[in-house]
């Protein structure tokens, strides 16, 4: 029963977040002539060349997408991601019948971009995504595991946002894109991790090696084995630590669930993280 209500719940926050995510598409983006990167910028654009609603160009956009990702990673991992897509697409094509909120492309750019992060940030926080550029992202990152998802995000963006520019002819189009982009990026992370807050987890289990193996698979995270013993019994035992955004933290508590209901886990705050993926050990120094 109570996966039940878990799973309803995640699917009514996903639904919100994409109509979040459509109104920014539909009221802000897309009615100031904006390619704010992935597969929304590319639908804004084709929209310009093909008599095709934006929505339903960016569901089609998605079809070969949601095939390679359930290849790839299986039905349990495209089916909310099917349902955020269907949403995105629907919720698009019926806000564009409405009077875009403004023309003035800077604030289309900016509170275009709050909701398009804000509503993305909601929906990757629901154990889903929104399609497009991050399957293929993830799909990437398993053939070039040595490139960032930053860094190929950025690549796809600039390739979208370039073409863009050159189907509207306006150099400003790709300026206000950019700032979309940035503002977009900007909330998502606010969303996703908050503040520098993460989650210090340490995990005793019987199963370490596949709660070890799921951790790095799964999430993409650093696992680092310590050498413990038992005073009770005095068996020599592995010891899982990692260090997890606020927001992973229940994903790696589902695995470890999932693996060995008796494992013992502490969970603390960390609130100052520096290293790959939190701060910078100069960038704090002023």
């Amino acid at each position: 029963m109570e996966q039940r209500k878990f799973s309803i719940k995640k699917y009514i926050m996903i639904t919100l977040a994409c109509v979040i995510y459509g109104v920014g598409i539909s009221l802000f983006v897309d009615p100031n002539n904006l390619a704010p990167g992935g597969f929304t910028g590319l639908s804004v654009v084709l929209n310009r060349l093909i008599p095709i609603e934006t929505g339903t160009i960016y569901l089609i956009l998605n079809i070969p997408v949601i095939i390679l990702g359930i290849w790839k990673f299986g039905w349990k991992f495209t089916v909310s991601t099917l349902y955020a897509i269907l949403v995105v697409s629907f919720s698009t094509n019926a806000l564009s019948l409405m009077n875009p909120v403004t023309k003035e492309p800077v604030l289309g750019a900016v509170f275009g971009g709050m909701l398009c992060g804000a509503g993305m940030g909601m929906v990757l926080r629901n154990s889903a995504t929104t399609g497009g550029t991050d399957i293929i992202v993830k799909c990437l990152r398993q053939r070039f595991p040595h490139m960032k998802t930053g860094s190929l995000m950025l690549m796809i963006d600039a390739v979208i946002i370039g073409l863009s520019g050159i189907v509207f002819k306006n150099f400003d189009s790709v300026l206000y894109s950019i700032v979309s982009v940035l503002t977009t990026s900007a909330v998502l992370d606010m969303v996703l991790y908050g503040r520098d807050g993460a989650k210090l987890i340490y995990i005793i289990s019987d199963e370490s090696e596949k709660i070890t193996s799921r951790i790095l698979q799964e999430l993409d995270i650093g696992v680092t084995h310590l050498e413990g013993s038992g005073a009770y019994k005095n068996v020599e035992k592995k010891v899982i630590m990692c260090v997890v955004k606020k927001q992973l933290a229940h994903k790696v508590e589902e695995i470890v669930r999932d693996e060995d209901v008796s494992a013992f886990m502490i969970i603390s705050s960390a609130s100052e993280i520096y290293g790959e993926g939190y701060k910078s050990y100069f960038g704090e120094v002023i």
